[in-house]
């Protein structure tokens, strides 16, 4: 056998880790909250036209000296129409951004095709859905994972999967990340991304069980953990590639997007390790937890 990487040698290191990082989050979420966007907070959504194709990076930077800082600018459609989301229900907001775009670059001209307001109300309501949805994930998971394994199988996970989304929420409200529906979803793409990985370590170690009689629990663990960490890392490596060219080339609007991404891959990638087998380890689960128990035969006595 190939040389066994000692994983839950630094379980304890690792736990200490996992307890500072979720408390940190937890009391940033408590004490500061997510910073969110429009989709949540209601605003103003002004659909302007353009003459000549539109610069989104020039239109931000416009509005940012007109006043208009935290104005969220998207393509729409074709290149010379450009939709702007700002906070305010001031029916003149769009002919004063209008104006102000106008004044900054005559060279093409701006008009007004549409003003809509989002209200409060239903950024609420698509916050406490996207909460319930996010739960409902879970439940499910959580579900299928004691049925397909074990329920202690199942407890490891959605405590793993609980973590990453407690780290990534924590990392943007730590640092004040503006939190839409774009990083709502993916939180939940994380929650199906760790999950995976989480899985494939869980049944490595149930048939490990199967396959190495005499090995303990620990020593199991780090067996399971060593023969797929080259496919857990060829994923995550990956992964991470692909979300920090998004990162990069893919624009303001995908930032948080793809940095919601970038902290669940690693995250999903650490608890799947440090979290769901080292509750596994205190759960002391067993080869008879995963072996049905032998069905007695009626023994017939009668004469």
């Amino acid at each position: 056998m190939k040389r066994v990487i000692n994983f839950m040698g630094i379980r304890h290191l690792a736990f200490a880790a996992t307890v500072l990082l979720t408390l940190v989050s937890l009391g940033s979420l408590a004490f500061q909250g997510l910073n969110f966007g429009l989709d949540f907070t209601g605003g103003t959504l002004i659909e302007l036209g353009y003459e000549k194709p539109a610069e989104l990076d020039k239109v931000r930077s416009q509005l940012s000296a007109a006043g208009y800082p935290d104005a969220v600018v998207q393509s729409f459609g074709a290149t010379t129409d450009v939709l702007v989301r700002l906070q305010g229900d001031d029916p003149q907001l769009g002919n004063k951004v209008s104006a102000a775009l106008e004044q900054a670059d005559s060279g093409n001209p701006v008009s007004v095709k549409r003003v809509e307001f989002v209200g409060p109300a239903v950024g609420e309501e698509l916050r406490d859905q996207g909460g319930l949805g996010m739960l409902l994930a879970l439940g499910g998971i959580l579900v299928y994972v004691a049925f397909r394994f074990q329920w202690k199988f199942g407890l490891g996970a959605i405590l793993s999967l609980i973590h990453d989304v407690i780290v990534t929420l924590g990392v943007f409200s730590l640092f004040q990340i503006p939190f839409d529906l774009t990083v709502l979803a993916a939180v939940l793409a994380i929650i199906g991304y760790s999950l995976n990985d989480t899985i494939v370590v869980f049944d490595r170690i149930r048939e490990n069980f199967r396959v190495l009689r005499k090995a303990e629990l620990i020593e199991n663990i780090n067996i399971s953990t060593t023969q797929t960490l080259l496919r857990a890392l060829a994923t995550s490596i990956s992964t991470l590639l692909a979300v920090v060219a998004l990162m990069f080339f893919g624009g303001e609007n995908l930032w948080g997007f793809s940095l919601a991404l970038f902290i669940g891959v690693l995250a999903g990638t650490y608890s799947s390790v440090y979290i769901a087998s080292i509750l596994l380890i205190w759960l002391k689960l067993t080869r008879d937890d995963l072996i049905p128990p032998a069905v007695e035969e009626a023994v017939d006595d009668r004469p």
